[in-house]
């Protein structure tokens, strides 16, 4: 995070596998907050096959296309190319968070992929959240993330983390610059807020993790052991902030809590945690939530997403959009 910029202060993102959803369903559920007055809609695109050798404009950087690219159901910042969270046609949902890090070798205000980029990215390459997954941590290595995040705001500038999941398995993937980690989720319920979480139960990394780590000293194995404390090292103040009672962080966890080994946790359950007041989770002033979207996602396809695409969940009815276009 550069001196002098705005520190993020919004979003959370859920999900929740079986014992606290039920049987064969899994819940996902996500706020989208943003500086008050910036418009976010609900766009739809198809599934469609690409030309070899076409690239693709991101906000600020043209990519390579991919061959193929799958529909999907997103809810975008009217300015953006990316998208705050969505749906594919294969049941694959994403949600990013801003989070703040001590990586500073790249300037985060050189225009190169924003978060929102590779959540649109990721939905329409990936087929489950293992590939969406793939897509976005290769992306990120080969093209690194930066530049506004806030029209008018050159200063609002950050790292991301993501909430991947699928009927059958999620990923929270956490990252500071080109580096990642990333957890899998198969059981129970998980949240993200704004901070690192993951600490040294990470079951991937990006290679030359600890090498950097190193290099940059940012760990020292022979004071803090032989595996790298993620959220310690490479958060900035990420530990402290997990912990606190006063954290988003901790009041997510807490309202999923109360459906833990319930099996009693379904979309409007979600939508209730979404409307929460609770350690600011349904967001009201400067940063407001803007957006919000949850689904329920199942083995044999019959996969929902409720979405609004305007302020205030806690005083608004979730629109079902149950078909993507094909």
């Amino acid at each position: 995070m550069i001196s002098g910029a705005t520190t993020p202060t919004g979003c959370d993102t859920f999900v929740a596998y079986p014992p606290t959803a039920a049987p064969g369903t899994v819940v996902f559920g996500k706020n989208s907050d943003r500086p008050c007055g910036e418009s976010q809609s609900i766009w739809r695109y198809p599934a469609q096959h690409h030309p070899d050798d076409c690239s693709v404009k991101c906000t600020y950087i043209s990519i390579p296309q991919a061959k193929q690219t799958y529909a999907v159901l997103l809810s975008k910042i009217d300015w953006m190319w990316g998208a705050e969270h969505g749906a594919n046609e294969h049941g694959v949902v994403i949600g990013n968070e801003a989070v703040w890090t001590k990586v500073e070798d790249e300037d985060l205000t050189t225009e190169r992929l924003l978060g929102m980029d590779l959540v649109r990215l990721g939905l329409e390459r990936g087929s489950s959240s293992k590939e969406s997954l793939d897509v976005i941590t290769s992306l990120l290595e080969e093209f690194g993330q930066g530049g506004p995040c806030a029209q008018g705001d050159s200063l609002f500038v950050y790292h991301n983390s993501f909430l991947i999941a699928d009927a059958k398995e999620a990923w929270v993937l956490e990252t500071a610059g080109r580096n990642w980690v990333a957890k899998r989720i198969h059981e129970g319920a998980r949240n993200i807020s704004n901070v690192l979480t993951i600490r040294t139960d990470y079951d991937l990394r990006s290679d030359g993790l600890y090498e950097y780590a190193h290099a940059h000293k940012l760990w020292d194995n022979k004071s803090t052991g032989d595996i790298l404390d993620w959220a310690l090292c490479f958060g900035d103040g990420c530990v402290e902030e997990c912990e606190s009672s006063s954290s988003r962080q901790y009041y997510g966890a807490k309202l999923l809590a109360k459906y833990s080994n319930s099996q009693q946790l379904d979309e409007r359950g979600m939508m209730e945690i979404l409307r929460s007041h609770d350690g600011g989770i349904c967001m009201h002033g400067g940063f407001q939530t803007a957006a919000s979207m949850v689904s329920i996602l199942k083995e044999d396809g019959n996969n929902a997403h409720w979405m609004l695409d305007k302020p205030y969940p806690c005083q608004r009815e979730y629109i079902i959009q149950k078909v993507l276009m094909d």
